[in-house]
């Protein structure tokens, strides 16, 4: 599948979404994330990693040390209240968004349907001879 090219913003809000699932380190959001697009994207190391540190600084989510499931030393990350409600605000914003490009792309294929369509010269209702 060709690569899909994600917005800071678009990253960010699936990041808040996986993690209000639960705490998760860096590579479990990044296969989380993977899984759930039905592997259409793939989060680049560097672009996950400076969007959590950039969400951290913003107070969006806390980070703390611990032990991954192969008993590796891993940041774990977790969703604040401020997350939180930024998840919601990116849900909101998402949901306009899509809606907006939706009528965008109907509209177009409205107008694309109705300029393909044949031109037929108005009809012309004849009267009855008169008797």
């Amino acid at each position: 599948m060709g690569k899909i090219d994600l917005l800071q913003g678009n990253l960010e809000m699936m990041i808040l979404r996986v993690l209000g699932g639960g705490a998760q380190h860096g590579w479990g959001i990044s296969q989380r994330i993977h899984v759930l697009s039905h592997e259409a994207l793939k989060i680049e190391e560097g672009s996950l990693y400076l969007s959590l540190y950039r969400m951290e600084r913003k107070g969006w989510i806390s980070a703390e040390w611990g032990q991954s499931e192969n008993n590796r030393r891993a940041k774990f990350y977790e969703l604040t209240k401020a997350g939180r409600q930024q998840l919601e605000t990116h849900r909101d914003g998402w949901d306009r968004l899509c809606a907006a490009i939706a009528h965008v792309m109907r509209a177009e294929a409205r107008r694309n349907e109705v300029s393909h369509a044949p031109v037929f010269p108005p009809l012309r209702l004849l009267q009855p001879p008169e008797a």
